[in-house]
């Protein structure tokens, strides 16, 4: 599994790959050329482009926190090292965050409310 995720992170999918992949303004009509569909075509290509970056980051975060819950489940929470520790914590608080975003885009805050706020979840703090 290691091996597969490590090949994916080095091709033309992984994360840092993708967020290199970009199409200037300029590709789509000539130099300084004023064609509103261009900008249109531009700015959407943007968007899903962004989209996609932070789709690809999210993914290798959600296997990344899985692929550290799983060891630490193999070989007790208790032999885990403190650098695993933080960093699971670091990733599940991305992930959290990115989680509450959503959550009020979806329902057209920007905020979630504080009912809506997920309680803390994972190892035990030390």
């Amino acid at each position: 599994m290691d091996t597969l995720l490590a090949e994916l992170e080095g091709s033309a999918a992984g994360k840092s790959e993708i967020a290199a992949q970009t199409v200037s303004r300029a590709a789509l009509s000539g130099q300084n050329a004023c064609f509103a569909e261009a900008d249109g075509l531009y700015a959407q290509y943007n968007r899903v482009h962004e989209s996609l970056v932070a789709l690809s980051k999210s993914l290798g975060d959600q296997i990344e926190y899985l692929s550290l819950g799983v060891h630490a489940a193999a070989v007790g929470f208790d032999n885990v090292d403190d650098d695993v520790r933080r960093r699971f914590y670091e990733i599940q608080a991305r992930l959290d965050k990115e989680h509450e975003k959503a959550r009020g885009e979806k329902d057209g805050r920007s905020e979630p409310r504080n009912d809506e706020k997920q309680s803390d979840s994972g190892w035990a703090a030390e």
